[in-house]
């Protein structure tokens, strides 16, 4: 039985260290006839330290509605396309939803290549539950924000959160106030890089470790979850 032609590879590039690409991102990468990046100069030069000479194309979330339609264009003509972002896995926090869901309206066959994802080894440094997790992406910015962390506080899994380092500690000082000073958080930042850190502590430790220095990198902050009480333990 033939394989069935796949139209669209979604493939994870490093979230650092460009080291950690898997060979069958590369393969797939040297196949296709056109890349989707996220930014295009980003994506060049990963293309480039591996000698990738392919088409770039700009897919990101302020043309992804507009770009749609010629990408399924090309898809339903036969072409082969590979999703990128910027780093880690399309479609988490990052462009990529709109498209996949596009190609399955029009049965264009999709892959997914396994790799990066950024909340994956943050996850696991800080030690807390991984069984069970929640994972939240990004706070809203404004509208939203303070209910969600509300509904949050009493949350038992573990929960993941992605974060820039202008709203570290803003963020950090909200979970201090709706989930209680003595809550344990583990913040991970520039992951496979040569600065890489990840430090885990009460919420109130942590703020203050990063009030004391400049903060550098994309985060992942990762959040305990509330400890079941007594009554809940004996039901």
């Amino acid at each position: 039985m033939e394989k069935e032609k796949i139209s669209l590879y979604v493939v994870p590039t490093p979230i650092g260290n460009l080291g950690d690409i898997t060979l069958r991102a590369l393969e797939v990468l040297k196949s296709v006839d056109v890349i989707l990046a996220e930014d295009t100069r980003t994506s060049g030069n990963l293309l480039k330290h591996y000698k990738i000479d392919k088409p770039l194309q700009s897919f990101h979330t302020f043309n992804e509605h507009k770009a749609l339609a010629s990408v399924i264009i090309k898809l339903k003509n036969g072409e082969t396309v590979a999703l990128v972002s910027d780093a880690g896995t399309p479609g988490i926090s990052d462009p990529g939803f709109l498209l996949v869901r596009e190609c399955l309206k029009n049965n264009l066959s999709i892959e997914c290549l396994p790799g990066a994802t950024a909340f994956v080894p943050a996850l696991v440094k800080s030690g807390f539950p991984t069984d069970r997790f929640v994972f939240e992406g990004f706070l809203p910015h404004k509208k939203g924000r303070q209910t969600l962390l509300k509904e949050l506080a009493g949350e038992e899994r573990t929960i993941v959160f992605y974060e820039s380092p202008h709203r570290l500690l803003k963020t950090l000082e909200q979970i201090q106030e709706f989930f209680g000073n003595d809550r344990v958080v583990s913040v991970s930042r520039e992951l496979t890089k040569l600065h890489e850190e990840t430090f885990t502590g009460q919420v109130g430790e942590v703020v203050a470790h990063f009030k004391s220095k400049e903060v550098k990198g994309e985060i992942v902050l990762i959040v305990k979850g509330k400890e079941k009480n007594a009554a809940k333990e004996e039901e």
